[in-house]
């Protein structure tokens, strides 16, 4: 696999993960949003701070926690519709990397989380909003010379490394955050995570706490537990596709086997124990691997078609 081959890419591809990254953002925040809310008015002697609040070692008060909340997701916004980029983009990522940073405070780390927030950081620092943007239509308005928009357009379709660079560092981050997930199991479980009652013993917890706690628990959780000896095989290939994550980069067949793979792997966790990891669920996690502009491209040719057989 040749580097240049690689990061060689379209500046639209990049826009695609930037909107794709966005929205999700956008709708996992407002989703969580009474759960930061809360982070406000939580009792300073539960706060163990985590990452950039071990600098200021206090959390944010109710008034900061939410006019950063407010703040966050107007960036948000601004950050998919491709506005002002240059000063958005990075201001979305610190602030995203400040609510979770402080949520993550409070003693229950989401490693998910981390995962998006990388990818807000590379996608915040990089030219994403070169197509499909304001900022682009702006600019091409203030061109008065149409020669100079038609040439600053074929330059964003024939992209390079300044488009395909991000795109690659955010699928190295994926990478190694699921090969370090395997050796994590290998280390800390050894080969009693594959042939033993590891992951018997984590389906068990997490539905007799939810039980407990008065929550849900998956009905296929006792299968499985009674069940035990299909668990040694799920485990054993849970550790085989993460620490397989990188054959994710060679592309084609090994890309879409692999991010297949580890889609199904997230939800059988999620049926067994109901615990989600959403941006691998909704394939955010994965879009830096693949072209989606090309999504684009397919239904602008399927309506194209459309119009013509009806005329």
């Amino acid at each position: 696999m040749r580097l240049r081959g690689t990061t060689e890419a379209p500046a639209e591809r990049l826009a695609a993960f930037r909107i794709s990254l966005g929205v999700f953002i956008i709708g996992y925040v407002a989703i969580r949003v009474g759960v930061f809310v809360e982070l406000g008015s939580r009792e300073r002697s539960r706060f163990e701070p985590v990452g950039v609040f071990r600098l200021i070692d206090q959390p944010m008060g109710e008034v900061v926690n939410g006019a950063a909340l407010v703040a966050t997701f107007v960036l948000g916004v601004a950050f998919v519709v491709g506005w002002r980029f240059r000063l958005v983009g990075p201001l979305f990522a610190l602030g995203l990397l400040a609510l979770t940073s402080h949520r993550s405070s409070w003693g229950q780390l989401l490693h998910f989380e981390n995962l998006m927030v990388l990818h807000a950081v590379v996608v915040g620092l990089s030219p994403a909003a070169d197509a499909w943007s304001w900022d682009a239509r702006r600019a091409a308005r203030r061109s008065a010379n149409r020669a100079g928009v038609a040439r600053a357009g074929a330059l964003a379709r024939a992209g390079g490394d300044r488009y395909g660079f991000p795109l690659l560092v955010a699928s190295v981050i994926v990478v190694v955050t699921y090969v370090i997930a395997g050796v994590a199991k290998l280390r800390y479980g050894g080969v009693d995570w594959m042939a033993g009652d590891t992951l018997r013993n984590h389906i068990a917890y997490s539905a007799t706490r939810l039980e407990l706690l008065g929550g849900w628990a998956s009905p296929a959780a006792r299968v499985a537990v009674d069940a035990a000896w299909i668990l040694p095989p799920i485990a054993t290939l849970s550790v085989l596709v993460e620490l397989a994550a990188p054959i994710a980069l060679l592309g084609g067949r090994w890309r879409n086997i692999w991010v297949a793979t580890a889609w199904l792997m997230h939800a059988g966790i999620y049926v067994l124990m109901l615990v989600g990891f959403p941006s691998p669920l909704f394939l955010i996690a994965f879009a830096p691997f693949f072209p989606l502009e090309r999504i684009v491209d397919y239904r602008a040719t399927l309506a194209r078609r459309g119009l013509a057989t009806q005329a």
